[in-house]
Parts: C-alpha cells; structure tokens; sequence
C-alpha cells in the first residue's frame, strides 16, 4: 500500500498534476476502523508524524469499510489521490478542504464537501463502546484533540492517498498505472 502511494504521488508530480509535497499522508480503508489507519508522513525523509484513527463513511461499511463512491449524497467514502487545499470554520468545527485528483473515484470531493475535521465520534472510547467508531458522511474524520494539529501539517499541498484493494479503482487510476514511461513534465 504504501508503494503504490508513493508511486501516485512521484506520477502525479511528473505529470504536473501537484507540486513535489512536503507530507504524504496514507489512509488505509481494508483495515478496522477501531485501529489506526492513517499516518502522515514527512517528505521526502519519511518521518512519521501522526498514527491515527480515521472515520469513513456511514454508507460505505460498519467498522469495515467496504463500498466507495464519488457520487453526491452517496455517504460515502472516497478512494485514490487528493491534494490538501484551504481551511476553513465550519459546521464541523476547523476543517481542511480537500481535492480529489482522480475523476469517478474522488473527482468530486469539493462538491460533495468531503473534507478533513474532527469529530466527537472518533475516538477509542467510542470504539470500545460500540465496536467500530463512528462514520461520517465521507469525510475522513479524525480525534477532535489531534485534528487541528493534523489539519496544520497537511494544510496548502499535502498529499493524501486514500487506498483499499478496489480492482477498479486500482486497475484504472492513471496515477498507478498511467506513468510508466511518461517523462518528467516541465514548467
């Protein structure tokens, strides 16, 4: 997993579609949501930052995440590369807007108003109690005691890759499979 999103983002950045990032930061949906599944790196050295627990959406599974969408009002969970944007105070609180880079997986993230924040519902106590913690309605939804501080890192050009074994998504992503033999763009 964590090849494939280093792969996207090297790809991404030789294609021009973002510029060379100070942070990755990887969510990996196949895993429970009462365990982390976000981490944020450092780049290009590599350091981990942050070994977090992260919401999906309500529509997309229980405590496994198990269907994605890129439709409006769909509730769900969105897969592939986005590029962190702006933040803004919101209905959630301090929150991170977000664009997705891959058209029919994540394409829509800012009409959808997918976006980063924190959320009472994330959080071991909350997973304890109810085996799973909570889901949003397709944001990836992190502790309100860590959010602000993960937001600040990742803010104006950090990269996120969310990942699950979709064979569609993967077979398809021109960031996985679209830069074999392309040359570095120019500017």
């Amino acid at each position: 997993m964590l090849r494939h999103a280093l792969d996207a983002v090297q790809c991404a950045t030789r294609l021009g579609e973002i510029r060379p990032p100070s942070t990755l930061t990887v969510i990996d949906y196949s895993r429970p949501s009462v365990e982390p599944r976000l981490w944020v790196f450092e780049l290009p050295g590599g350091a981990l930052l942050f070994r977090e627990l992260v919401a999906h959406g309500r529509n997309t599974g229980d405590n496994l995440a198990r269907q994605f969408s890129d439709a409006l009002n769909s509730r769900q969970s969105s897969l592939g590369l986005f590029v962190t944007g702006d933040t803004y105070v919101g209905s959630n609180g301090y929150s991170l807007r977000l664009d997705g880079l891959e058209p029919g997986f994540n394409g829509r993230a800012r009409d959808r108003a997918i976006v980063m924040h924190g959320a009472p519902y994330v959080s071991a106590a909350f997973a304890e109690s109810q085996g799973r913690i909570g889901r949003s309605w397709g944001c990836p939804a992190l502790r309100e005691g860590v959010a602000r501080e993960v937001i600040d890192t990742i803010r104006g050009g950090g990269v996120i890759f969310s990942y699950y074994p979709d064979s569609a998504w993967i077979r398809s992503s021109r960031f996985l499979n679209g830069c074999a033999g392309t040359p570095a763009a120019t500017h």
